[in-house]
Formats: structure tokens, sequence, C-alpha cells
């Protein structure tokens, strides 16, 4: 790690995490034509967007800033693989098994399945000899995520931390990155057994929603828990939240994953195979 690397780690522990993102959310939700068009503008330029596979490609289409981030693909844009699905574009910057209930963060840092999901030792009990796989989505990505396999949603958890920024120096330098950031577990019951879609906030990002509740975050700064009433079922690759500016999804498999190593490299995208488990790859 740089210098520079390790200082911006550093300057982000004193930093008000969630009142900048709030303000970030504030300016990502005008619809003042001027502001939104010059931020989409400046975003698309910086980092390189591109706009030819989204289902609108004209930015200044977009009522605000939020709802070009969030944007729509073509239908054909991203075709499903089998087995395990990528749930979003960005870099699985991690995956493998999870050893004795940890997690690689990164080089030299692990962190806990158990508080990772909350607290709750029966909860990731479940998932004790199974494996993981991390997917960071940088600021150029399509920021909606997908099923890497058809679940029931069993309950969703909201966890209150801090919005320390997720990319990889960050990742290398702050201990328990993912278990310290504000995040939403998700639950499911799959063909795979349990599976936990683990949504992480991080700095700048506004608001994480799902399809079934909407807007999530940010909540209180308590833990809470949720079920409801009736089944949600959502299928292989269909869409189940989305961030409102980059974070990282965190899936951990009850089940031992054999990831395939052309996915083990710096880019995936959304419904591209990661890999197969006991067997299974429809």
């Amino acid at each position: 790690m740089t210098v520079s690397q390790k200082a911006f780690s550093l300057l982000q522990y004193p930093l008000p995490h969630h009142a900048l993102s709030r303000l970030t959310g504030h300016f990502a939700q005008c619809d003042n034509p001027w502001v939104k068009n010059h931020l989409m503008k400046a975003f698309i330029k910086r980092f390189n967007v591109d706009m030819s596979q989204a289902l609108e490609p004209d930015p200044s289409a977009y009522a605000t800033f939020n709802d070009f981030f969030t944007r729509a693909l073509k239908p054909d844009a991203r075709p499903l693989g089998e087995g395990i699905l990528s749930p979003a574009d960005g870099a699985l910057s991690q995956c493998g098994r999870l050893q004795a209930g940890q997690l690689v963060q990164a080089k030299g840092h692990t962190y806990s399945a158990q508080t990772l999901l909350g607290g709750d030792t029966a909860l990731a009990e479940e998932f004790l000899g199974g494996s993981f796989a991390t997917v960071y989505l940088s600021p150029r990505d399509y920021h909606r995520v997908h099923m890497p396999v058809t679940g029931t949603l069993r309950e969703m958890i909201y966890v209150p931390g801090r919005l320390f920024s997720v990319n990889q120096a960050t990742a290398t330098y702050v201990p328990g990155l993912f278990a310290r950031n504000e995040r939403l577990v998700c639950i499911f019951d799959t063909e795979y057994g349990p599976l936990a879609m683990v949504l992480v906030g991080a700095m700048i990002v506004a608001a994480i929603e799902t399809v079934w509740s909407g807007q999530v975050t940010p909540l209180s700064g308590q833990p809470q828990r949720m079920q409801f009433g009736q089944p949600i079922t959502l299928a292989k690759g269909a869409e189940m939240g989305r961030f409102k500016l980059g974070s990282t999804v965190v899936m951990c498999f009850a089940k031992p994953i054999s990831f395939d190593e052309s996915a083990q490299t710096t880019a995936v995208q959304m419904g591209q195979s990661l890999g197969t488990a006991g067997g299974l790859t429809k």
C-alpha cells in the first residue's frame, strides 16, 4: 500500500460518515435540470461510464442523478450463465471457503460471519463450512443487485454502523471493514441451502433499496430484524436491490462453492457464472 492510500484510510476515521453521505444523497436527489445534468456529465467523464447498454442512454432524460446512477440496462445486456451468478457488475475482490467462520477481507485481514450477519450465533452457524464471495461495485458500474440463484426471503436484518469507503485501499487497511459498516443482511432459502446477501453501505452511499420494501437505509442506530407476511421468492437473475451510489455485496453460502477460475479476475458482470455448488448448474 502506498503512503497516500494509507493516509486516505486513516483520514476516514474522524469524518462524519453519515452526515456526508446524507448531504450527498440530498444533491443526488435534486431534480433541477442544470444541477443534475451537470453532475451526470461530470460523473460520466470522470469515471468513463458506458451508457450504450443503458435502457435510456441519454443522461439528460433521467429526472435525478439517483435515477441515472441506478439506471436499468437493456434486456439483453446481461445474459445469465449457469450455476452461481455474479449479483452485480464489479470486481470479485475475494472468494473462497468460510474457514472457522471467517471471511477474507484482504490480504492479512479476516472478519467473522457472525459479526457480518449482525451478531446472531445461530444464524452464523448455518454457514460454517460454506463459501463466500465479495463483489465491489465501482462508481462506473451498473448498480442494481440481482439474485445469484432462486431464493425465498426468510428475513431481512438492518445492522447500523460506520460508512467507511469500501475501495481496495480501505479494505486493505481498515480491519473488519464490511462488518463495521452499515449494512442490510437478506437471508434467503435456496436449493443450495441458506444464502446471505449482504448489501454493505459505504461513504456517500445515500441509501440501499430492496424490491420488496423500497428504500431501507438509513434507519435508526439500532439493529432491526424484519420478516414479511407472505413468501417473497425471487428468480435467479431477478433484481433484489440497488445502491444509491456505489458499494459492495458479500454473499455467504451454506454449501461449499467451486468457483470458476475464469471468474476470479478483476472484473465480473451481473449474470456471469461464478461457480457451482453440490453439482447444481441450472
